[in-house]
């Protein structure tokens, strides 16, 4: 089998590869007359309202005129940028920050209301507009949830929906399984995980990848690819490449399976440097054994030795027993009184000098071994690297993100080694249950990388929360291996495009960039499209809503099938998950939610099929 080509980039759904594209209009919430939202559009500085407002906590007049906002909450870097993607895209937002947030007065610049409250309540949603009973400009359709704590997040969902039935949610959430038994609690909600939008990025950098596509479609993480790279079960042929210039689309059967493209729900190992090794219980060892135990041990061992020659000489003692006298006074377990009672002062003296060192030295033993075995923590001694690795790749920073980019590594058969500088974050438990080596130590710290391999290296991601510290560590492995491919992950956008432009350390990659596309997108409700490439052909994978009283409505799944222009790959009923095995003889209904492949003019005609008719109003059709 051969091994991958390493190219560029990857996409995914928010990212490079993918699009947006409004729904038709029975799919946009109403928006009376189109105008821009409230807050900096006309050159006057943003108004603030709430904790620490001078409003008395009421809302800021707005035109009726003014369509229904959304209601973002958060206070980190996710928030800053899904604001500014919102705003640009003339949505009115009020946001809901922690006062003592570093990005507090940064959003209010941004043209968004600001309330500044530290516990988002039932009383503060309303005031910003979540109220059911209430259908003026100032409510709001939309509600988005990016607070770092998943409970809150869902505590603060559950309350917002108990207030308004018919809103939208979009809730960010670390953890993916608690994320997908949300839409059975909140009904019209939509989970984002910003490790796995943004990780698969990440791993394309370093992995040089451009012949895998990954895109979240029917509720699963799927990617699409050459067939001898993606895992069985493949759940559809999208493209048959014999010929590369004029390859066939959505074949009904395939000459050359392992020369498709196939659409599949991850990679298989295909390469695997045997470079890395996890150290050992040896390795373990040999670590608690270090320079001070042996020091220790060396010198306890001259000691006996004199004195078994002492004990032998002096009480005419045989050898092994002298050295059983010996060793025993040494380490403290004692000697028989009668074996020194006829033998000079000094002899007696030099005994009892020997046992107190000897009490001396085991106590100083104890304590060395149990700092090697505590101090320097169980986790670098056992799951640190053995031998001198190479060609591997070296992730530093192994929080939620780094913990995502873990498992897709090794779920590609890249042998990789993983740095964090806290042995509680979450990569490193992911790193031990994936017998993936760590060091505990600071990513910037140049012995540290040592240990890691970076000498020897194919490519390293500085992932970490702070800038700096990618930065600093982006420069040392410069220094240590400049032919090292260096992937940063930076949140202040100008500081990455000079850093990328004047010193040349890599490519840089935003989380909240990555993320923020995809909730805007959400909030608009606004359908994804991901461009996979077929030679010199393209598909598009998406999803689509049935609207009622369209073509669709009425006929059979499977008629909506075009060979070589359209396949549906799932299907989702207003009540029930996603369905990957769809019975095609079934009737379309109103609101069936399909995911499918197809061509551009294929995917036209489907929604052609699927969107209502429109009815002219009173004014009628304008004459070109």
């Amino acid at each position: 089998m051969r091994r991958p080509r390493w190219g560029r980039s990857v996409t995914f759904f928010g990212s490079s590869g993918a699009n947006t594209e409004s729904p038709p209009a029975s799919e946009t919430p109403a928006d009376p007359d189109g105008t821009v939202g409230a807050g900096g559009t006309n050159g006057k500085p943003p108004r603030r309202w709430g904790g620490g407002g001078n409003n008395n906590g009421k809302p800021p007049e707005v035109p009726a005129g003014d369509g229904r906002g959304v209601v973002v909450c958060g206070s980190d870097r996710t928030m800053l940028r899904v604001v500014t993607e919102l705003v640009s895209s003339g949505e009115h937002v009020t946001a809901i920050v922690n006062p003592d947030s570093r990005h507090y007065e940064r959003i209010g610049e941004l043209g968004a209301q600001v309330m500044g409250v530290r516990v988002v309540s039932e009383s503060v949603l309303r005031r910003a507009g979540i109220d059911t009973a209430d259908d003026s400009a100032l409510s709001a359709r939309a509600l988005v949830l990016l607070d770092a704590d998943d409970v809150r997040n869902v505590h603060t969902a559950l309350t917002a929906r108990d207030m308004d039935p018919k809103l939208r949610i979009i809730i960010q959430m670390v953890n993916p399984r608690l994320g997908g038994q949300l839409h059975e609690l909140l009904g019209d909600c939509v989970v984002i995980s910003g490790p796995s939008l943004a990780a698969p990025a990440f791993v394309a950098d370093a992995l040089e990848d451009d012949e895998l596509t990954w895109v979240e479609l029917g509720g699963r993480r799927m990617v699409a690819g050459p067939a001898d790279l993606i895992r069985d079960p493949h759940l559809t042929v999208l493209a048959d490449t014999t010929s590369s210039a004029t390859p066939e689309l959505l074949p009904s059967g395939s000459r050359d399976p392992d020369g498709d493209i196939v659409l599949g729900t991850g990679v298989r190992p295909v390469w695997r440097t045997k470079d890395v090794r996890r150290a050992g219980w040896l390795v373990a060892t040999r670590d608690i054994l270090d320079r001070r135990v042996r020091t220790i041990a060396a010198v306890m061992a001259g000691l006996v030795i004199a004195g078994t020659a002492l004990t032998h000489w002096i009480a005419n003692v045989e050898w092994i027993r002298a050295l059983y006298l010996a060793a025993g006074a040494v380490t403290s377990a004692g000697i028989e009184d009668d074996t020194f009672s006829n033998a000079s002062p000094w002899a007696k003296i030099a005994a009892v000098v020997v046992q107190l060192t000897g009490i001396v030295l085991m106590a100083l033993l104890t304590a060395v071994i149990v700092d090697s075995l505590i101090g320097a923590r169980l986790s670098r001694v056992i799951g640190g690297v053995r031998g001198r690795p190479r060609n591997h790749v070296v992730v530093c920073g192994l929080g939620t993100v780094g913990a995502r980019v873990l498992e897709i590594l090794v779920e590609r058969g890249v042998a990789v080694i993983g740095v964090e500088q806290d042995e509680n974050a979450p990569g490193v438990q992911t790193a031990h249950r994936l017998r993936i080596p760590v060091i505990i130590g600071d990513s910037s710290n140049e012995e540290t990388l040592r240990s890691a391999g970076v000498p020897r290296c194919q490519s390293v991601l500085a992932i970490t929360n702070g800038d700096i510290t990618n930065l600093e560590s982006a420069m040392v492995v410069h220094e240590l291996n400049p032919d090292a491919r260096i992937t940063m992950r930076m949140f202040d956008h100008d500081l990455a495009q000079r850093v990328e432009r004047q010193l040349g350390l890599g490519h840089s990659r935003s989380v909240s960039m990555l993320v923020a596309p995809a909730i805007a997108a959400a909030v608009a409700n606004r359908r994804s499209q991901t461009t996979v490439p077929a030679g010199r052909r393209v598909l598009l994978l998406t999803e689509v809503t049935v609207e009622r009283d369209s073509v669709a409505v009425g006929k059979r799944l499977g008629e909506l099938d075009e060979t070589g222009g359209l396949r549906v790959l799932a299907r989702l009923e207003a009540s029930g998950p996603w369905d990957w095995e769809p019975a095609f003889d079934k009737t379309v209904k109103p609101g069936t939610r399909i995911a499918v492949a197809g061509t551009r003019s294929g995917l036209a005609r489907l929604l052609l099929a699927t969107r209502a008719p429109h009815h002219s109003g009173a004014s009628g059709r304008m004459d070109p």
